[in-house]
């Protein structure tokens, strides 16, 4: 179909379109992006300009597409073609505006976009696959693939492919024994299949045994002793044999044990429209002899002879070497291994040294490769009752009041076995052999099987103040005494009394400092001096505002109180404490504390001046470079305890940045702010009475300013040269003031053109960029070429960058002719040249040097022979 017959079609087309959609084909003359499905019928009308400059009668096309992409006289945009993604994902091309043959509008730059649609089916990289699984093979463990491949756009759901398993022959009872991981393709088995799994049967071979018809005869023999009848007719051996050639040369495509159908879909298979393949998997599964005979269960200190064989594993390949090591290191490691895969204990084995061995068993080939899966064999230590109970304490002592009530708890005896917690080894009986001084009937009970000591009777201190116990402690076999001492000790009936009641009043200045002894408290207790009935304590039971006081003492009767934290006139300035003295013993029955045992004492707190004191400890201010002047950052509170009028005044801001208001305490900004030139400062904030200065408190502040982006990516060099000869890439530089996320990476690109006909950008990293020329040049010439940096937020700007091409020196550095000796290079460039003229130099000089020695030299020598010829 001609151009001009598409012309005729694409009003009607147009008005096919219909009106909204029509409405939003129409546009200005400007850059424009346009999306195209794949495969859209053609001609198909993109977009039509509206050109506003006067006299256009006609468009001219430009660029990439221009095979597939046209454009009408009245600006209308259209595919010629239909489009394929597979081909080219998009279209580059311009659009000039023309008065007959003069361009007066453009160009401007249009993208076109090819859309992929699903239109291509996934596929496996094999039609059929061949795999093959040890029995008993873990569930989830992959051990094999598929793999399918999709042509469609990999960024869009159309590529997104999932794997399924459609079917599986044999499937008895309609058990999966298989499964595959959607996403990768892995091949592996369920939980059934992990129990399920079973190699065809054959005949078991040992290490280096012979395989051949003969050693086979000979295991048949074996199997059926008496057979008269030659093996070659004796259809009982010929099926076996066949049986066996049969599992040795088993063909997992000819022959396999199961076959699994496995499809694959693109969209995820979430689509009625989603495309599939389908591939078939033949799977053979192997005998596994590899099997973990732990764990192994061996008693301690067990009288055989050594070395003992405990446990034995056989390889798949009958060919293996073991090797032996620990898991956990250990001092000792008793096992070895031998060649053919019998584990052996080297020595007894002691529980409470080690209860539990992890042996990992390796199986390699000859070349050092593993040929199975290392495997951990647990060896479990049992216990004998090796060990005797022991008493924890060499002597345990225990207290007990008197006139306790019978069935009192004295105490409970503490002792352990080290044989295997929670067996009979270490069950431990508990049983009272004899008793200091002897009593009839006894006075004391232990309940055999927790210790537990308790009072048959009620004790008096005046007949026994002391008990000494032998109570002997055993496990099934062996036994130990252990010593208990009880002491009855003195009923509390006395109570502590004060050596007076009133201690007075005290007086104390404000800053007196904690820790500071205020007074000196006595009591005293006429029980018994080794009890716990005369230990007193002191408690100060009434006017501790804030716990100000606290009493110090040693359980003896003398108690020191002191001052626990700091006084503060303005929040108390008088304290009236009472002080109670009491024993950690329970007073007898009927016997209760009285005013004897109480003491008061009154404190009066007397004012100093204090300094003014800040509401805050720790001043911290954050804040944006960018804040405008005057703005307040923060508001510093402070107060005088004797409330005098407080000022304020800022010290250390050496940038003026900063200003107080001397009344409010309000920090304001009075100049700008800049990160780049510091990030964090300090200044120091006084608080001081106004009538007495020297009154003053001092806070540090610390301002930290966070980045705005203020700064734009700038291009540390703007020139450069590129030799004729061997024009070599041109590292393009970049920094920016701001830190992250204002600054790099930074983005490169020529600017005002999609793509240059001599000259391309690479970016390189966060900061550098590589200007190539994509042409040789034949003539020297100089470049300004618009570079446009922007930074990681996309904030930049264009700036100039002058690339001279000129003829170069052998050493590689531009040559200018007198005439164009105003070009300046960069510092870099200046730096290189100066350098390569200066090392030609030296070079020469060398030269130079090296000529002129040798003919002094010769020179030399010369006048030396005819000095000798002379004297001759």
């Amino acid at each position: 179909m001609t151009p001009m017959v598409h012309l005729l079609l694409l009003p009607l087309l147009f008005s096919i379109a219909g009106g909204k959609d029509l409405e939003e084909k129409k546009g200005p003359f400007e850059n424009k992006v346009l999306n195209v499905p794949e495969g859209t019928p053609v001609p198909y009308p993109m977009y039509q300009f509206q050109v506003t400059q006067p006299g256009v009668n006609n468009f001219r096309l430009s660029g990439e597409g221009k095979d597939y992409i046209h454009i009408s006289k009245d600006g209308w945009l259209y595919l010629e073609k239909p489009l394929d993604w597979s081909q080219d994902n998009h279209y580059a091309i311009m659009v000039e505006a023309l008065a007959d043959e003069t361009v007066v509008d453009g160009p401007v730059h249009v993208t076109i976009n090819v859309l992929d649609i699903n239109n291509n089916a996934p596929y496996f990289n094999q039609s059929e696959y061949t795999a093959v699984v040890k029995e008993n093979q873990a569930k989830g463990v992959p051990f094999t693939r598929v793999f399918a491949l999709d042509q469609d756009d990999p960024e869009t759901p159309n590529a997104h492919l999932r794997y399924s398993l459609v079917s599986q022959i044999p499937a008895k009872q309609h058990i999966l024994l298989f499964q595959i991981d959607p996403i990768t393709g892995e091949i592996s088995t369920t939980e059934q299949g992990e129990q399920m799994l079973k190699a065809r049967q054959g005949i078991m071979y040992g290490r280096d045994e012979d395989q051949s018809i003969d050693a086979l005869k000979t295991k048949f023999n074996d199997y059926c002793p008496g057979q008269t009848v030659p093996y070659e007719k004796n259809p009982f051996f010929t099926c076996v044999e066949r049986a066996e050639m049969r599992r040795r040369n088993v063909d997992p495509l000819g022959d396999p044990d199961y076959t699994l159908y496995v499809r694959v879909q693109d969209q995820a298979g979430e689509s009625e429209t989603a495309l599939s393949g389908n591939a078939r998997v033949h799977i053979v599964v192997q005998q596994n002899l590899w099997i973990n005979p732990g764990p192994i269960r061996v008693q301690e200190n067990l009288a055989e002879t050594y070395p003992l064989k405990i446990a034995q594993v056989q390889s798949n390949d009958p060919d293996a070497k073991y090797s032996l090591m620990q898991k956990e290191r250990t001092l000792i490691f008793p096992f070895q291994i031998t060649g053919n895969g019998e584990i052996l204990l080297k020595e007894p084995l002691d529980r409470e040294d080690h209860d539990m061995y992890i042996l990992v068993v390796l199986a390699m080939n000859s070349d050092g490769k593993e040929v199975d899966p290392p495997m951990e064999i647990q060896v479990l230590v049992q216990d004998v009752n090796d060990n005797s109970p022991v008493c924890e304490n060499e002597e345990s002592v225990f207290e007990l009041q008197e006139n306790e009530p019978v069935g009192s708890l004295v105490g409970e005896l503490v002792a352990h076995d080290n044989d295997e917690e929670g067996t009979l080894n270490a069950q431990l009986t508990y049983t009272i052999s004899s008793q200091n001084p002897p009593t009839t009937p006894n006075v004391f009970s232990i309940d055999s099987a927790s210790g537990r000591i308790q009072a048959l009777r009620s004790l008096q201190r005046k007949e026994h103040q002391l008990y000494h116990l032998s109570v002997r402690v055993s496990d099934p076999v062996f036994s130990t005494d252990c010593k208990v001492v009880i002491k009855v000790i003195d009923v509390n009936n006395e109570m502590p009394l004060f050596e007076k009641n009133d201690y007075g009043n005290l007086s104390l200045a404000e800053d007196t400092p904690v820790g500071h002894t205020v007074a000196t408290i006595r009591a005293t207790d006429a029980d018994d001096p080794d009890s716990g009935s005369s230990f007193i304590e002191f408690h100060i039971s009434a006017g501790n505002d804030d716990e100000v006081f606290a009493v110090e003492t040693d359980g003896k009767g003398i108690g020191q109180l002191v001052i626990a934290r700091p006084l503060d006139f303005e929040s108390f300035s008088t304290y009236n404490l009472k002080i109670d003295a009491r024993n950690p013993e329970p007073l007898m029955k009927g016997l209760e504390y009285g005013s004897e045992s109480t003491a008061v004492i009154s404190m009066s707190v007397t004012d100093i001046d204090e300094a003014p004191e800040f509401s805050l400890d720790i001043l911290d201010v954050t804040v944006h470079e960018n804040t405008t002047k005057g703005s307040v950052l923060l508001k510093v509170e402070a107060k005088d305890p004797e409330g005098e009028e407080i000022g304020f005044k800022l010290d250390g801001d050496t940038r003026g940045w900063l200003e107080i208001d001397a009344a409010t305490g309000e920090v304001k900004t009075k100049g700008k702010l800049d990160r780049e030139a510091v990030e964090t400062f300090e200044v120091t904030v006084t608080a001081f009475e106004k009538e007495n200065p020297e009154k003053s408190t001092e806070r540090v502040m610390s301002v930290r300013l966070l980045d705005v982006n203020d700064n734009v990516p700038k291009l540390t060099e703007t020139q450069a040269f590129i030799c004729i000869m061997k024009p070599e890439p041109v590292i393009l530089q970049a920094q920016d003031g701001d830190s992250a996320p204002f600054s790099q990476p930074f983005t490169f690109t020529l600017a005002h053109t999609k793509k240059s006909p001599n000259w391309e950008l690479v970016t390189l990293d966060g900061t550098r960029a590589k200007l190539m020329l994509k042409k040789r040049p034949t003539e020297e010439k100089t470049f300004t070429l618009p570079i446009n940096i922007k930074d990681n937020v996309g904030m930049g700007v264009t700036q100039p960058f002058q690339v001279k091409v000129c003829n170069c020196t052998e050493l590689g550095y531009c040559y200018m002719t007198p005439e164009d000796r105003s070009f300046r290079y960069g510092t870099g460039a200046t730096i290189g040249i100066l350098a390569g003229t200066m090392g030609f130099c030296v070079i020469v000089f060398i030269i130079t040097i090296k000529q002129i020695n040798k003919g002094n030299k010769k020179r030399k020598a010369q006048t030396e022979e005819e000095e000798k010829n002379a004297i001759m």
